[in-house]
């Protein structure tokens, strides 16, 4: 213990140093971006959030987008994207209020109206996508896609021809564009033109032979024209092997396989041979399903 005479001795020189003032305050220093450097930040991140898009990866995609668009919130093509990965993850409403957001900043943008007849196409709203569309391609009258996307929207409301032309233009604008030669099929085979559609499958496979469905559709169309082979059944095999989802009607409907084809692809279905491969594709097509309804929103 130390005496009462030392204390005072010891406390003065520390109360000497509390009762200095500081000769130089820290005062803390935060960077704010300049304008410039927040534009390129955000293009990086909307850039990285379309790379991520096309992967599939739909919530990383909608969150960059949504980071970009807080950064700059004046630019439409970030509200574009946004709207597009809230739309492919089934967010409806909340790719409706980035759209609405887009077209206010820039009305001029067709990616605007291509994208709200995507969210009608969605509602089933035929003939309102098919005006959407044609919005847009007035201001973007080169836009292979959006004719492939009117071509659906016509033949989903029985203008089959007005399809087949927009398809045609589609498979114009842009090169080996193996969906457009595809639906062309598909028109024309609900049109009583199978050797037409025949061909126009054979067309597509040459573009991209890793594809599914002008395969199946091709080999159903030449099983109810009277070819039985094993070639012919060894396509529909490899078909369903690719894409099991084809062995529902169902989901061949919402491939927009008109009545005729889905009855032949039925004919087809009832081949002997091909019962093992059927019967594989269907559970997993179920399972795939069931994963998806299963999988956190």
């Amino acid at each position: 213990m130390l005496s009462k005479g030392l204390r005072p001795l010891l406390l003065a020189p520390l109360l000497g140093a509390c009762l200095v003032p500081p000769a130089e305050a820290l005062i803390p220093y935060v960077y704010i971006p300049r304008e410039e450097e927040l534009k390129a930040s955000a293009l990086s991140i909307a850039q990285a959030a379309a790379q991520v898009l096309q992967t599939g990866q739909l919530e990383d995609s909608a969150s960059l987008a949504d980071l970009s668009v807080r950064l700059v919130p004046t630019n439409p093509d970030s509200w574009l994207l946004l709207a597009e990965a809230r739309l492919r993850n089934g967010e409806s409403e909340a790719a409706k209020e980035a759209l609405a957001q887009a077209r206010l900043l820039d009305p001029q943008n067709s990616g605007v109206w291509f994208a709200e007849a995507s969210l009608a196409m969605a509602d089933d709203d035929f003939p309102t996508a098919e005006s959407l569309i044609r919005r847009g391609l007035e201001l973007d009258p080169d836009n292979g896609n959006a004719y492939f996307d009117l071509g659906n929207a016509l033949f989903l409301q029985g203008r089959g021809e007005e399809a087949l032309a927009a398809f045609q233009e589609a498979a114009a604008k842009e090169d080996n564009f193996w969906a457009a030669i595809n639906n062309q099929g598909l028109v024309l085979y609900e049109a009583d033109q199978p050797e037409a559609a025949m061909e126009r499958w054979l067309q597509a496979i040459a573009i991209n032979d890793q594809v599914a469905e002008p395969v199946l559709a091709l080999a159903a169309a030449r099983y109810n024209g009277g070819d039985r082979s094993e070639a012919n059944v060894g396509m529909a095999i490899r078909a369903l092997d690719r894409e099991p989802d084809y062995a529902e009607e169902a989901f061949q409907e919402s491939q927009l396989w008109g009545e005729k084809l889905r009855v032949a692809t039925r004919y087809l279905f009832t081949d002997a041979r091909l019962q093992n491969a059927l019967e594989r594709a269907l559970i997993l097509s179920r399972l795939r399903r069931l994963e998806q309804e299963n999988s956190p929103p």
